[in-house]
């Protein structure tokens, strides 16, 4: 039996932990909250190794056992090649050009709340968010408890089922995209299960919007956001950081607009910790602090991109997949106390100076000058920022060049 990773067994009870005993007895805010951020990271980091498997698939490699897959004589090496080339699944990763452009789609999304809260009934408001982020959090928690679900039950809740199907389509390609349309259903008795779980505990909360609840879904936000999304590179990583470092500087410090969205958007966007379980005297409700998901997210994309580069540098097999491997982690773990250090003196000013304060503002910088310290002083700066997780449109792009250059020179 594989042996398990005991800081990520850890790092999920500590999370399912702080949950239940947030609602029974007063924890210190500032401890529930470092506790449970640096809990969700380590473990979607650590699940996010799972991409690399998925980058494999994308370029083209085979896990080991398909190599000599005929076994009955039926199929040539030949037609298995080809047959997997047809199926190679898509990658992406996010470009230069995205990330930098997101902190003005970012800048354009919140600006644009802060309008709508502004110029139109708050309730409708928060309805129509309400209902898309019920929707959006029903699939999150779904692929988060079904295979958790999967991993304790019995067998049977192994069984799975596929279903693929195309649809041809008359729209144009920049609308609808290429036709036909391919629709594929792969999931298991598990993800079933968990999928009418979740569309119950979605009802429940769309009613009730009890911070409990909201935080299951905020973390699951967190959970599948980082464990799915490559960054691409640690240059591409790097300036995403820096543009949404200023990002947040300019609606935290520059305007109301951040810290009034955060305010009134009713939805899993932030994380509450209860400052104490009795409500005020007034209002008849929690004192609540909150850290918005992206504080945790955006790093997140980043530290698991360096954890992915720590798997890289030692050699960790991809197939298959396994995320309780040990192997060295300074990248990761310099990082992820770059983070912790950075989070710890957001929250130190945010109390001494009793005001709203732009995490990225003390993230990014922790983050960045962290890792970089690390590959300095490991003498792998070069190493560091020529790693890539683009190798497939990298080797592709250089294949066309070359063919250019041969018929030019024919």
């Amino acid at each position: 039996m594989a042996s398990k990773n005991p800081l990520l067994l850890l790092s999920y009870a500590t999370i399912a932990g702080l949950w239940i005993g947030s609602q029974l007895i007063d924890i210190p805010y500032v401890v529930n909250l470092m506790l449970l951020v640096t809990a969700i990271l380590y473990a979607a980091c650590h699940f996010s190794l799972t991409l690399r498997e998925e980058q494999a698939l994308a370029r083209g490699d085979k896990p080991p056992k398909d190599e000599n897959a005929n076994v009955d004589g039926k199929k040539g090496d030949g037609d298995d090649e080809e047959e997997e080339e047809g199926e190679r699944p898509q990658y992406e990763t996010l470009k230069a050009a995205d990330a930098m452009q997101f902190p003005l789609l970012g800048s354009c999304s919140l600006f644009g709340l802060y309008l709508a809260f502004k110029f139109f009934d708050k309730d409708t408001v928060n309805l129509v968010i309400s209902v898309y982020f019920c929707l959006v959090g029903l699939a999150a928690l779904t692929a988060t408890f079904g295979p958790a679900l999967e991993s304790v039950g019995p067998k049977f809740l192994s069984v799975e089922f596929s279903k693929h199907f195309q649809i041809k389509h008359a729209l144009p390609e920049f609308i609808g995209g290429e036709s036909p349309w391919k629709i594929g259903v792969d999931c298991n008795v598990a993800d079933i299960f968990a999928f009418f779980g979740s569309a119950a505990f979605s009802v429940v909360y769309f009613q009730t919007k009890h911070w409990t609840m909201n935080n299951v879904m905020g973390i699951c936000f967190c959970l599948q956001g980082i464990e799915r999304f490559s960054l691409g590179t640690y240059k591409i990583g790097a300036i995403l950081l820096v543009g949404l470092f200023f990002y947040d500087i300019f609606w935290v410090f520059g305007t109301e607009v951040m810290v009034t969205v955060a305010k009134s958007l009713d939805g899993p966007i932030k994380i509450l910790f209860p400052r104490s379980l009795i409500p005020d005297a007034v209002t008849g409700k929690l004192e609540m602090s909150l850290l918005g998901l992206g504080d945790i997210v955006i790093p997140g994309f980043f530290l698991a991109l360096l954890l992915r580069f720590d798997a890289h540098r030692a050699n960790l097999p991809v197939f298959p997949t396994n995320v309780h491997a040990s192997f060295p982690k300074p990248y990761f773990h310099s990082a992820l106390l770059g983070y912790v250090i950075g989070l710890a003196t957001t929250l130190y000013v945010m109390i001494v100076f009793k005001a709203a304060q732009p995490a990225l503002l003390y993230l990014v910088p922790a983050c960045l000058s962290s890792s970089l310290l690390c590959a300095a002083v490991r003498g792998e700066l070069k190493e560091l920022f020529e790693y890539s997780e683009e190798e497939e449109e990298e080797e592709e792009e250089g294949d066309e060049k070359k063919d250019e250059k041969d018929k030019k020179d024919d």
